[in-house]
């Protein structure tokens, strides 16, 4: 695999996950079995060093990641540096073992929310280091912002981009334009993701059973929060503030941006205000898989 797309999902880790179908043309780096790669071990043992006794009950890192305990590792303070340091590993993990070379092979990156900064990392705008610090960062901001307020998700499945904005609309008919709903995740063709206050996400449900939109299946996530959606508005405060401080670089290869779905320029501004935008805007995750197969200067060719 000379040139790949390298793609970067937000996966739970090794104690919260059921394994994941391997997707084609694609270097996939869920956390798999990282831990018996010695480059993989490394990069573990560096985000270690990196965040210290940060992480609640100043466990390390890649004792939760083996160990958890679940109801810990599941924290989005804590699964969010987990998740990024995992893919970061199995990455490494793929480089020694020879499925990619020791350094470039990868046409293009992207990811899936937290998995942007993967894909920066991996494209070379970020360090290890920073985007580790800057993950653990937003992951205790939007935990924070997530105990603040009352919010959840909810899946909606088969839903096309205009059945997910009917509901909502429905919803804010009932229940008012300024109750907190939006949609916050296109992750695929037939599955958008709903975000909002809890009472609103409840009602949605109801709302998207009922005629007109029948569809087949409605279900509230087991998440600590409404995320990417309005509520999230004070961990993109504090984001912006750490992002201001920290060096970015031109990525060496095409990153995509998931509030875009297209290629992030440059500038380093740009990058952090996408980044910045991404807490409190939708995912364009199925837009960015079609950018990436159709293109084919990104690894793609229409396949």
């Amino acid at each position: 695999m000379a040139r790949s797309v390298a793609a970067f999902a937000a996966l739970p880790p090794l104690a919260a996950r059921a394994p994941a179908p391997a997707l084609a043309r694609c270097a996939w780096t869920p956390p798999g079995r990282a831990l018996a790669s010695p480059a993989a071990a490394a990069v573990l043992a560096a985000a270690d060093d990196i965040l210290g006794a940060s992480l609640p009950g100043g466990v390390p890192l890649s004792t939760l990641i083996r160990d958890g305990p679940k109801d810990v590792l599941d924290r989005t303070d804590v699964a969010q540096p987990a998740i990024f340091a995992s893919s970061m590993a199995a990455l490494a993990g793929l480089r020694e073992a020879g499925v990619l070379p020791a350094t470039g092979g990868v046409a293009a990156a992207a990811g899936l929310s937290l998995g942007e900064y993967t894909a920066l990392t991996v494209g070379g705008a970020l360090s290890f280091d920073d985007a580790l610090r800057l993950v653990a960062l937003r992951g205790a901001a939007m935990q924070a912002a997530a105990e603040a307020s009352d919010g959840g998700m909810i899946a909606l499945v088969g839903a096309t981009e205009e059945v997910a904005t009917g509901i909502v609309d429905a919803v804010h008919a009932e229940m008012g334009a300024d109750t907190v709903l939006v949609a916050a995740n296109f992750n695929a063709p037939g599955q958008v993701v709903l975000s909002g206050a809890t009472a609103a996400i409840a009602r949605a449900e109801a709302v998207a059973k009922a005629p007109p939109f029948k569809l087949r299946r409605a279900v509230v996530l087991d998440v600590a929060g409404a995320f990417h959606s309005p509520l999230m508005a004070p961990a993109a405060e504090r984001l912006a503030a750490a992002l201001a401080d920290v060096a970015i670089a031109a990525p060496s290869v095409p990153v995509l941006s998931n509030v875009a779905a297209a290629v992030h320029g440059d500038g380093a501004d740009g990058i952090r205000d996408a980044l910045v935008a991404q807490l409190t805007s939708p995912v364009r995750w199925a837009a960015c898989c079609d950018v990436l197969r159709a293109d084919a200067a990104l690894g793609g060719g229409g396949q």
